[in-house]
């Protein structure tokens, strides 16, 4: 939560922060996320305008992850811009009052007046710029179907074609009787 009090509510005022939190739980995607309590730098702009505040600026945090082909550990950084105006809690009131703005329920509030939770854009924002599927390189091959060898790690890697068992039979009949 970050307190907007000393922008006060004249239009035209604002305030800049840079200020490092602990990232909450689960910020991110199953195999790419934040670590929960890891740093996560903010630098941002807070401007009084008639409706709210509007928050303005960049997070940046390390990830940490498993590449989705060959299950190697990613450790990689994520950095997003935040734009968000939050509107103060009697501008909603009185917009639903007049019917003159349609602010639904996906609208950011102020809470306590002055109270801004930056959770909810934070998380919205790392978890639309992770990767769907993240990989520890562009071209990374992934691992052996049949027994699970890292192919980077071993490019010639090959197994004898399978014989299908239908014509296994025929296959003593290539062996040297004389055995």
């Amino acid at each position: 939560m970050l307190d907007t009090r000393e922008l006060g509510r004249r239009p035209g005022s604002q305030r800049e922060l840079e200020l490092s939190v602990p990232a909450p739980a689960q910020l991110g995607i199953e195999v790419l996320s934040v670590p929960e309590g890891a740093p996560v730098e903010l630098d941002l702009r807070l401007e009084a305008v008639m409706e709210g505040v509007l928050l303005t600026g960049t997070a940046t945090a390390a990830l940490e992850g498993e590449c989705v082909r060959c299950l190697e550990p990613i450790e990689d950084e994520v950095h997003v811009t935040l734009q968000e105006l939050y509107v103060y809690p009697d501008q909603h009131d009185r917009a639903a009052e007049h019917d003159d703005r349609d602010l639904d329920d996906e609208t950011s509030r102020l809470e306590d007046d002055d109270l801004l939770d930056l959770e909810p854009l934070l998380r919205d924002a790392v978890v639309l710029a992770l990767p769907f599927q993240p990989l520890c390189m562009d071209d990374c091959p992934g691992l052996c179907t049949e027994c699970g060898a890292r192919l980077a790690d071993d490019p010639d890697h090959a197994h004898d074609a399978p014989i299908d068992p239908r014509w296994a039979g025929l296959q003593q009949l290539t062996q040297d009787p004389q055995d």
